[in-house]
């Protein structure tokens, strides 16, 4: 490998966003490359934000016309959105964003409840399952033609399947330099030319120990779980942003933070989601590539990839958190 790794690290998606690349490639410098990443993750916040009146996502949402002319950005994410839902059945489901907002998740989080006090409030745990609706049936996105058709009032949350869209296209301009690592807010895309491994930490939700370290190289991760966004409801019952959305609540179902891994970093959000929907008996089924689950009680389960990493190089580790 050539060259110091160059870092970028910053606030972006309503947390802290990394990029790290090392050696120059046939366009840019690695330092050049890492600025570029850094500059578009900002660019892609303030076009994919709910939070902002102006932002083309919130234009889509507003809009009244049942076919809308998009950027072709915003209909890859529209097209990533079908393709979650179809994947888990309706359990990864991007078209829940005003039962977000009715759980108390509007313009800011609200103060964030400990994650032990959070379970010990918690309903009765269940399996979430998709919406009897299916509202999500009724998006379609053409990317050729950067357009989405949708029924006037139906609205997208861009949330966590953006943020691994987003890892994943900035992996495809970063790929020619010897390594990197993009991580948006947990979501994180490896790899490079090079092919070397780079330590990847799992921590715990309840006290941000590492529960597990793999070695990996060219690959997505991504962690989703109720451990850093919880807080209590207006009703007096603990809230998060994992919903169920067959009810359109928050979703206990007994398992609190997944990791997963895949080979893309969008794959590895929608995996990681839909193993924490899942509940305890299930969640391990959704890590095909590996992973980690954490239960209501603290433990947890770790599923090897597929065959083995070497040569890891020295370089900081990512810390794999919701």
């Amino acid at each position: 490998m050539s060259g110091v790794e160059r870092i970028e690290r910053f606030t972006c998606f309503g947390g802290t966003c990394g990029v790290i690349v090392a050696g120059d490639g046939p366009a840019r410098s690695a330092a050049e490359a890492a600025a570029r990443a850094r500059l578009r993750l900002l660019e892609w916040h303030g076009q994919f934000s709910r939070f902002e009146p102006g932002s083309e996502l919130s234009r889509l949402n507003a809009d009244q016309r049942e076919w809308i002319p998009v950027s072709p950005l915003m209909a890859y994410f529209a097209a990533t959105a079908r393709y979650a839902a179809d994947l888990t059945g309706g359990l990864v489901d991007a078209t829940l964003l005003e039962e977000i907002r009715q759980a108390g998740y509007r313009e800011e989080l609200p103060p964030r409840l400990p994650l032990e006090l959070t379970l010990a409030l918690a309903p009765r745990r269940r399996t979430a399952s998709g919406s009897p609706q299916r509202r999500w049936q009724a998006l379609e996105a053409d990317t050729r033609s950067a357009s989405v058709t949708r029924p006037p009032g139906l609205q997208l949350d861009s949330g966590g399947l953006a943020k691994g869209l987003f890892a994943d296209l900035l992996a495809e301009e970063l790929a020619d330099h010897d390594t990197f690592a993009v991580d948006c807010g947990g979501d994180l895309s490896i790899g490079g030319a090079a092919g070397l491994a780079r330590p990847i930490e799992v921590q715990s939700p309840f006290d941000q120990s590492v529960l597990h370290t793999f070695e990996l190289a060219g690959t997505g991760v991504a962690t989703s779980g109720i451990g850093r966004r919880a807080w209590l409801g207006a009703d007096g019952l603990p809230a998060h942003h994992l919903l169920d959305p067959a009810t359109g609540r928050p979703a206990f179902t007994g398992v609190v933070q997944a990791t997963a891994l895949a080979p893309s970093a969008v794959l590895a959000e929608i995996h990681a989601k839909a193993a924490v929907l899942s509940g305890p008996a299930d969640g391990s089924r959704w890590l095909r590539w590996g992973g980690v689950l954490v239960l209501d009680d603290g433990s947890h389960r770790v599923i090897e990839p597929a065959g083995s990493r070497r040569g890891s190089v020295a370089s900081p580790s990512l810390a794999a958190a919701a």
